[in-house]
Parts: C-alpha cells; structure tokens; sequence
C-alpha cells in the first residue's frame, strides 16, 4: 500500500461569495464551502473539514501547523502559540523528535519528497540531497544566506535522513517544482522541464512508485492569499487542481491519496491574513480507517503513521 499526501498552504473553507473568495464559482476538488452543501467529488473523493486554531489564541500559521501535519503532534499546543513563516528552535525541536518522516524510516518504511530545490539552496542550508553534477545554480550573498532557514517539510525529511531532490532531478523526470509546471523557476533563469499539470502528474508516480510515502508541497495559493490578488489566486488554484485531478486518475488501486491544507487564507481576499476558517482533507483511495477521527491537522500525520502501522 502505498500512501500520498498533496499538500497546498493557505486555503480554507469560507463563504461561496465570487466576491471574496477565489474558489467560489469554480468547479475545484477545494470549492467547498460553510454556507452551501457539500459537492461530490470524482472517483468517490470524500472532504473531511478540520480545525487549524487547536484551541490556540491567534490566527493559525504556516510553521507551526505544518509542523502539526508533519508530525502528527499539536504543534501549538505544545508551544503555546502559533508562528508564522519558518519553524523557530521550539518547532525543529519537535520535528527533529517526532517527524513522521523520521519514524516511518525507523520502522522500515520509505519515505520520498517529490520536490526539487536548487542545490545551490540545498547547500546553503546544509541539508542532504541527492548527487547532482551540475554546479550550484547561483551564489546567495552573506546577507541572504543569514535570512535563509529550512521550512518545516525540508526538517521533517532531514530528520529522517532523506536526501531531498534537486532541479537536476526534475530535469530527469524524478522530482517535480514547487509550481507543478516549471514556470516560476524558468522565470528566475533555473533550468527547470515545462509540464503540463498532467505531465507533473506522471511524474509524481513515477516517483512515487519507489516510496511507501510521497508528499508534495504547493504554495502559491497562500501567497496569492497574502497579495490579495484574484488573478494570482485563480492561477493557482487552477494549475493545482489540474494536477490533482490527474494525479486522482492515475491512482493505483491500492494507494491512498490526501489533499490537505495547513490554515486558510485564499479563501478571503478581503484580508491578507491567514482566517480562523477550518480546512479541508479530501481523501481518494479505497476504504481507509482512520478518516472518521481526522479533527485538527495533526490527524494527518497521524492518520498516515496509522495507515502505514507505524504507531
């Protein structure tokens, strides 16, 4: 069996208001929404929404909910607050600990992060990779090099010994770009494959055909949240959705596919801030125990550990 996590930052369930919010009059697997009825979804998809404010004063934040997801602990809980952008010490603390990354490996299981960095960044950071031939892509200034930190997917797979993969491993077929299509990295002079979001998808099972867990990491449509730009949003939300589509087609029989969010945001441009809005788990698979507790995002860490009987 085999087990996938697609993972998109920033978007929540809110209003069906065009107006405000990018995902109503779309037909998307996220256009789902508190004021209208639950749409069904291809391929027996079911939406499971979830909380992302744990109970913690404040608005929810990428750090540390993702921490949550990546290592099924209540990540604001257990440090008393929710922070914003990258993990601080408290936060690769608990994923050095408790990353499902790291005891998926222990337990025999493989793990794979489909996305592809520049080694140049890679380096910068010190984090494991696989071998590469190519040069570093660019030279980071000591400035920048001082504003750089890992995000809290990259420490999860480090935790875990994983090499992540570099833009020579997209260029081969065997990773994919943060943005599904390559466009972003040709736009910043990388050498990057162009994709069609079905193409992407391919590739992502191709990857993932070697791994017993596969994630892949989306976030644009947080930053479009941010920007309060509908026209950013739409692109987005529409290059995703394509791919997860065609990512939900090719599934194997037995594997077993998630679509999760860490807080909303794209879903009200009314505000540049993250919402308190739950968020969305849509599950595609056959029948997987488990789906009946997912409550917050940590359940999603917990739920793959489950399913992958690594307790």
């Amino acid at each position: 069996m085999r087990v996938a996590i697609l993972f998109i930052d920033g978007v929540g369930i809110g209003r069906n208001e065009p107006e405000r919010n990018p995902l109503a009059g779309r037909d998307y697997l996220l256009s789902q929404f508190q004021d209208a009825p639950a749409r069904p979804l291809p391929e027996g998809g079911q939406c499971f929404p979830v909380d992302p404010t744990f109970g913690v004063a404040g608005r929810p934040q990428s750090a540390s909910n993702q921490t949550a997801i990546l290592t099924g602990q209540p990540a604001p809980v257990l440090i008393g607050r929710h922070v914003l952008g990258y993990p601080d010490a408290p936060l690769r603390e608990l994923l050095a600990r408790h990353s499902i990354i790291k005891r998926l490996v222990a337990a025999g299981r493989r793990a794979t992060f489909a996305n592809s960095y520049p080694v140049a960044y890679l380096d910068a950071l010190k984090l494991t990779r696989r071998p590469s031939t190519c040069a570093p892509e660019f030279t980071l200034t000591p400035a920048a090099l001082r504003r750089l930190k890992p995000s809290a997917t990259t420490l999860a797979f480090a935790a875990g010994d994983v090499p992540l993969r570099t833009l020579e491993d997209a260029r081969a077929g065997e990773g994919l770009t943060h943005d599904i299509t390559g466009a972003r990295a040709q736009a910043r002079s990388l050498s990057a494959p162009q994709r069609t979001p079905a193409e992407a998808a391919e590739v992502f099972w191709r990857v993932a055909s070697e791994a017993d867990f596969t994630f892949f990491e989306h976030y644009l449509a947080d930053e479009a949240g941010h920007a309060q730009d509908f026209a950013a949003a739409h692109e987005a939300l529409e290059t995703f959705d394509a791919f997860a589509r065609a990512v939900i087609a090719a599934r194997p029989a037995e594997a077993r596919v998630l679509i999760c969010s860490d807080h909303g945001n794209v879903e009200d441009l009314t505000t540049r801030s993250h919402t308190l809005n739950p968020v969305p788990v849509l599950y595609f698979g056959p029948p997987a125990p488990g789906l009946e507790s997912l409550a917050t995002v940590a359940d999603v860490g917990r739920t793959v550990l489950h399913w992958l009987n690594v307790e």
